[in-house]
């Protein structure tokens, strides 16, 4: 099974503030155990809010809005997405992170991504299926 482990936002990191030499020393090797785990499928920073952008849908109608965004605590500063056994072992792994932000004040979120066989059997379309197996196969990624 996948999870996406969501690193929460700080005022530092909406502000651009990068991390530190230590910060960048010790996710790397916690990075590192995850890779040699064969549980890495991707991870990476964001950059702030003020770089990006929403897209919201009101009654059909589509609006763009440009970042920043005012609500850090709902932001996501990072990820990580892994392919481990179970949401223990996921937690296991995460238990061990170095906290994301400086001076030990990080929250990170761990959540679980559907997979196809996940939906009843008779909801989901051949095409959609044969679509999901497809893209798999592309990214090189295996649920």
């Amino acid at each position: 099974m996948r999870f996406m482990v969501i690193v929460k936002a700080s005022a530092e990191s909406e502000a651009g503030k990068m991390p530190s030499r230590e910060m960048l020393e010790a996710m790397g090797k916690f990075n590192e155990e995850l890779i040699k785990a064969g549980i890495l499928l991707s991870g990476d920073g964001l950059q702030a809010s003020s770089k990006g952008a929403r897209i919201q849908w009101n009654g059909g109608k589509q609006t763009i809005i440009d970042g920043p965004f005012a609500e850090t605590k709902e932001l996501v500063a990072g990820f990580w997405m892994v392919q481990v056994k179970s949401k223990a072992e996921a937690l296991e792994w995460f238990s061990r992170c170095p906290c994301p932000m400086e001076h030990g004040n990080g929250e990170i979120e761990l959540r679980q991504v559907f997979e196809l066989e996940d939906f009843p059997a008779e909801s989901v379309p051949e095409d959609v299926k044969i679509q999901e197996i497809s893209m798999r196969g592309q990214s090189g990624k295996t649920s």
